[in-house]
């Protein structure tokens, strides 16, 4: 999906200024850390680039990404080399950066509206839509779920909701690069909105009549799922078309909710395979 429009101009990505000279300078835009989603926001067109920040093994593993970034035409800066203890500093406590780390602007966003309009020929979609879940290790884990399962995007409200940080990104593995994250003042008001765009929306609870298995999920679909612990709002099931539950079952009869909404993805990817 289309945030905005590629840079073509040439690139000078992986260009070594050469050793640090003690630990890096604040950040200019969002810090991410870890291989997999410092590799994919190199990679992405949609994003700019303040700072490539890299060990010497951490340049090593990069080195790929580097070169096709630069194959295909996209703007980055020079990669600074640092000590590890450089970036230990400048990112959160136990943070595992493996070596690199990446200063970029947010990507573009995207709201309902455009969302619509873009899945508007796609009578397939599926979207995740998140009822203040706050945990960003949780989000971020949904946004890998709905990467690897072809969802189009997840939709997530303003207030209740974690900001787009490393951690974050980091538990999603690259895939904030790959599904766009929507944020909407009123979720009761997104659902309507997607409803009327064609969008089947299916609450997953507990107290769900029908199994996920047991519906008709061949349209356009949206999985609402609730947060941690309280689970969805009654608002929010009341703007539901339908409310389902998955099969659980044992001493333990509930998902995290990330857990729950990759299975429900899967549900949805073998119902229609």
């Amino acid at each position: 999906m289309t945030r905005s429009k590629p840079s073509s101009s040439t690139s000078n990505a992986g260009r070594s200024t050469g050793k640090s000279q003690g630990a890096p300078r604040g950040a200019q835009g969002v810090l991410l850390y870890g291989l997999h989603p410092v590799a994919a926001a190199w990679a992405n067109p949609e994003r700019r680039v303040h700072r490539l920040l890299a060990t010497e093994a951490g340049r090593a593993s990069l080195e790929g990404t580097i070169n096709a970034a630069r194959t295909a035409g996209l703007t980055r800066p020079g990669l600074t080399l640092v000590e590890k203890s450089d970036l230990d500093r400048m990112l959160p406590p136990g943070a595992v950066h493996q070596g690199v780390a990446i200063d970029a602007a947010p990507l573009p966003e995207l709201d309902i509206s455009d969302l619509c309009n873009e899945l508007a020929d796609q009578p397939q979609a599926v979207i995740v839509v998140l009822d203040q879940v706050t945990d960003p290790h949780n989000v971020g884990a949904i946004l890998r779920s709905a990467s690897a399962f072809g969802a189009k995007a997840v939709v997530v409200t303003e207030r209740h909701a974690p900001e787009t940080t490393g951690v974050l990104a980091k538990s999603a593995s690259g895939a904030l690069e790959a599904v766009p994250l929507i944020r909407v003042g009123n979720l009761a008001r997104a659902l309507t909105d997607l409803q009327e765009a064609g969008f089947w929306s299916v609450g997953l609870a507990e107290s769900g009549k029908q199994t996920l298995a047991q519906l008709n999920l061949t349209g356009k679909t949206a999985l609402v799922m609730g947060a941690e612990g309280s689970g969805l709002r009654r608002l929010t099931m009341e703007r539901c078309d339908t409310i389902a539950r998955l099969p659980t079952m044992g001493p333990v009869g509930s998902l995290n909710v990330s857990n729950a909404t990759a299975v429900a993805l899967y549900e949805v990817a073998r119902l229609r395979s």
